[in-house]
């Protein structure tokens, strides 16, 4: 047999053994080539992790920096020092996902003054949260950072103004100043615990003026309730929203014997009753009446300086003859109890002074002493007998009113002027009546700017 066969076949075989080498090289190169491709896949899945884990993680330093940034904003605006500062900073961050105490990967919390672009100065804290992040990809990378930095400014608020009118009713339209009416407050200002959306109206040229109006309503806004000729100071500040509502301490009640009161010596039916100085003697300072009428039948009365307590029925005083009629007096403190109210008649000429205030003439009062010095009168808590200042030509009250439970209205006369702070549960002014509002320490302040974000 001749070998050519044989290697003819031989040949084929190697041909063969090349064919398949070749095609195992290709089997070989789509090994590397998903290997490779699996490299790069597993690398994009690790970056999109890292970078999705710092987005979450920056967005969640941002809510911990906006928190430690007010919080420490809250302590400066009461005072405390940088340690409390810090410490509060590092509370709510910590609240916020970020610990400072960490033995590892911990959060720094740092407070700045910024002090530069808009927002710099003293009176605003920038905080800025910082933490390393763990990552999967960028930790393959020499020297690079694997960390979250934000920052986050707040103004730290603490200007206040200090409060003379307070109204505390929680409800309803508590400050209603109609018809040429005029509130001033212009070392001071006016808090209304109200809610209501029309918690405060001015309309018919009235106005308002001070430092400050505060409402805790969140509602309320001027454009529909201050209409047709109303109008507030414009260097007066509204601040509505208020967390904190006013709600002073009352003096404590005067001592007086109820069986020792007296019978009102104005209200005894006679036709005509002669001028009196009423009021206590020279061996005590209280004196007790069971109603007290003042001007009765035209006449012209003087009280004498002292504490008198007003046991039921009215505080009155009537029209004089003529509106020429001068009664009051200086130096007294009026404590109204038992459901006693004051009743001011139109046409009345009243002037009454608080111990140590000043008078109508320019001297001061004499001292009440027992802590009622500056205060005028004070209806009792559990009475809500509506005060009524129904005006007149002279109308002239210096010293604070008190009736913490009870309404009180004013009218009828460009002449009618108190000067003092007031506290009640709702305020009424109509026809021209004005009040010259001055600072009570004993209800007081508004913060005008509450410590909030700003950047």
């Amino acid at each position: 047999m001749s070998p050519w066969p044989v290697r003819e076949l031989h040949g084929a075989s190697l041909k063969g053994d090349r064919v398949r080498l070749v095609r195992d090289e290709k089997g070989q190169s789509l090994v590397v080539v998903a290997v490779f491709l699996g490299i790069v896949g597993v690398g994009f899945m690790a970056f999109a992790l890292d970078v999705g884990s710092l987005f979450r993680q920056k967005r969640m330093a941002q809510a911990a920096a906006d928190a430690a940034a007010v919080a420490a904003a809250k302590e400066v605006s009461v005072g405390n020092s940088a340690t409390n500062e810090q410490a509060m900073a590092n509370a709510v961050a910590r609240l916020n996902g970020f610990d400072t105490t960490l033995s590892s990967n911990a959060a720094t919390v740092t407070l700045s003054t910024p002090m530069t672009g808009n927002f710099k100065g003293t009176g605003y804290v920038q905080a800025t949260v910082t933490r390393p992040i763990p990552t999967i990809f960028l930790a393959t990378f020499p020297g690079r950072s694997s960390a979250v930095a934000v920052s986050a400014t707040a103004i730290a608020g603490g200007s206040s103004s200090p409060t003379c009118v307070c109204i505390e009713s929680p409800s309803a339209e508590d400050l209603f100043i109609v018809n040429g009416a005029q509130l001033k407050a212009p070392n001071c200002g006016v808090v209304d615990d109200s809610n209501a959306s029309n918690a405060v109206y001015i309309t018919g040229g009235s106005s308002l003026s001070g430092l400050s109006l505060g409402t805790v309503s969140t509602t309320w806004n001027n454009s529909s309730n201050i209409n047709n000729g109303g109008s507030i100071s414009g260097s007066t500040t509204i601040v509505t929203g208020i967390t904190s509502t006013c709600a002073p301490a009352m003096p404590a009640a005067p001592a007086y014997n109820v069986a020792n009161c007296l019978t009102d010596p104005g209200n005894n039916g006679s036709s005509s009753i002669p001028a009196f100085t009423a009021g206590p003697s020279s061996s005590t300072s209280t004196i007790c009446y069971n109603g007290l009428t003042i001007g009765p039948n035209s006449t012209v009365d003087t009280l004498n300086p002292g504490i008198y307590v007003i046991n039921g029925n009215y505080l009155h005083f009537e029209r004089g003859d003529g509106v020429h009629s001068n009664y009051g007096g200086n130096g007294v403190f009026f404590y109204l109890t038992n459901g006693a109210a004051l009743q001011i008649d139109n046409g009345a000429n009243v002037n009454l002074v608080a111990g140590g205030n000043t008078t109508s003439t320019g001297g001061t009062a004499s001292s009440v002493g027992s802590g009622y010095d500056g205060i005028l009168l004070y209806q009792d808590t559990s009475d809500n007998g509506q005060m009524t200042v129904a005006g007149g030509s002279s109308v002239f009250m210096n010293g604070a009113l008190f009736a913490p439970a009870a309404q009180m209205i004013f009218s009828n006369g460009s002449g009618t002027t108190i000067e003092g702070g007031i506290v009640c549960t709702q305020l009424i002014m109509t026809g021209g009546s004005v009040i010259n509002a001055n600072a009570d320490v004993s209800e007081g302040s508004l913060t005008l700017t509450t410590p909030k974000l700003v950047q």
